[in-house]
Parts: C-alpha cells; sequence; structure tokens
C-alpha cells in the first residue's frame, strides 16, 4: 500500500479553463470547424470529415460553445 494523503497532480489542470494558460483552444477548434466545412464542400461528406465533425463538435460541448453562433 502507498501513501494516501498525497495531493492528487492529476487534479492540477482543466482542460475546460477559459482564462490565458489556456491558449486559443476555442479559436483554434471554431477554425478547425470552419475548414472542415469548407472540405466538405469541396469533397463532399466522406467518413473521415464526418468522424473529425463528430471530435469538433464534442470540442464545442466541453467549451460550451454554441455552433449556431459561428
Amino acid at each position: 500500500m502507498g501513501l494516501r494523503n498525497k495531493r492528487p497532480r492529476y487534479l492540477n489542470y482543466s482542460v475546460n479553463k477559459k482564462g490565458p494558460k489556456s491558449g486559443e483552444k476555442i479559436e483554434n477548434a471554431i477554425r478547425h470547424y470552419r475548414t472542415l466545412l469548407k472540405r466538405q464542400e469541396i469533397e463532399g461528406e466522406t467518413k473521415w470529415i464526418k468522424n473529425a465533425l463528430v471530435f469538433v463538435k464534442a470540442k464545442f460541448r466541453k467549451y460550451s460553445v454554441n455552433i449556431h453562433n459561428i
């Protein structure tokens, strides 16, 4: 058995932060979404683009960004 009174270091970093430490996560997600939409217009709806849009929409939910305001 190890020590149980240690500080949980995995709780120190929050990916949901919108402060200066988070960098440009929200802007990068919006930029990625727009480029995927442009590619979808050119190439059509491929499986790769469909899967990538699922990941981007999950990031929007995590960062609480409304897709309709983009």
